[in-house]
């Protein structure tokens, strides 16, 4: 059995992690296992309801289940709040509290929308690569920080742990795939990512079967837009991460299409790398294809069933060769279908 805590949260939230929900349904009846999702509020629609965006009740779900699906948090009736009351500060308490630490998220580019990308369809064609992301350390978190009329300061620390342990999750994944990580630093200027580098290499020796190397984050930037297909695992900190990450997503065609993972020692939560986008929310318009890739992430990285996940990226594929297109990935001229008529063709295709 999986326990699954769903928190839909605000916005087109609700309709892509029904999606979502869909397709874990689906999976459940093909495959004979059971399913329980539990859903809870969180962000502004917690705020709504109990006056805050994440409850005690809502974290300790968390706690208790094997993983979490998150949707989408934010928008515009709850920006005049205080800052530490707004929903984007309850996502990074929720990251917190689990133990976050990881940040996963894949960048594939599926044949079928290799006209999206921005990038001509020879230089993106068989895109598929991991970036591991650290976090919860690094220059966000460094002390001392702050700014007063004449300058402004920030810290980027890391400590041993924190680099060991996001290295050994990259140097495993690498294993189940091409067996090629690369470490991303600025260890030509900066102290901090030369002890990256070192500790990164340390940990490679526990995984002699894998290929390491180093690259600048400058010419990693430059390398992912000029070839794609170079890339398999990339590891690297937090600043970096943030940056290369978005770079990586967006030469896959749409946000709409980008899922996420955020992994801990104990805990996993899935989410879409997209915003709540309230201008479209209720509408029936938004792509769910990130919420349910982030399904199939939770297969791969949580239950240790890569072989579902696989099913689930295949529906996806299948879908999209056979012309449907949300808004968000439509050409001029495609016929656009709704959130749900995208999600019961990725459903029928994993029944077939």
């Amino acid at each position: 059995m999986y326990k699954i805590v769903s928190i839909p949260g605000d916005g087109i939230g609700p309709e892509v992690v029904a999606g979502a929900v869909a397709v874990l349904r689906q999976l459940s009846a093909k495959h004979g296992f059971e399913i329980v999702i539990e859903e809870h509020p969180f962000g502004g629609a917690s705020y709504d309801l109990h006056g805050e965006m994440l409850t005690t009740a809502t974290l300790e779900a968390c706690r208790k289940c094997d993983a979490v699906l998150l949707g989408a948090v934010g928008g515009p009736k709850w920006e005049s709040l205080p800052h530490e009351h707004k929903p984007e500060a309850a996502l990074l308490k929720i990251r917190k509290e689990l133990g976050l630490f990881a940040n996963l998220r894949p960048a594939k580019v599926y044949d079928a929308l290799l006209d999206a990308s921005s990038l001509k369809p020879d230089v993106v064609q068989g895109t598929d690569f991991l970036v591991f992301r650290e976090l919860t350390g690094g220059i966000y978190f460094g002390q001392p920080r702050g700014f007063d009329e004449n300058k402004g300061w920030n810290t980027m620390v890391y400590e041993r742990h924190e680099v060991e342990r996001i290295a050994r999750l990259a140097f495993e994944a690498a294993r189940k795939r091409k067996g090629e990580v690369i470490s991303i630093d600025k260890a030509n200027v900066l102290e901090v990512s030369q002890f990256w580098r070192n500790v990164v290499h340390t940990v490679h020796a526990d995984y002699p079967d894998v290929k390491l190397s180093d690259m600048y984050v400058d010419n990693a930037a430059m390398q992912i837009v000029r070839n794609p297909k170079q890339f398999d695992v990339i590891v690297t900190g937090n600043l970096f991460g943030d940056i290369l990450s978005d770079i990586a997503g967006m030469i896959t065609g749409s946000l709409g299409m980008l899922p996420s993972a955020s992994i801990g020692t104990k805990h996993a939560l899935y989410e879409p790398i997209h915003g709540s986008a309230p201008d479209i929310a209720g509408q029936n318009k938004a792509n769910p294809i990130a919420t349910i890739a982030s399904a199939a992430m939770m297969f791969e990285h949580s239950f240790k069933k890569p072989e579902i996940a696989s099913e689930i990226y295949r529906a996806i594929e299948a879908a999209l060769a056979a012309g449907l297109r949300t808004a968000d990935i439509a050409a001029p001229g495609d016929p656009v279908v709704s959130t749900t008529e995208m999600t019961d063709a990725i459903v029928r295709h994993l029944g077939a």
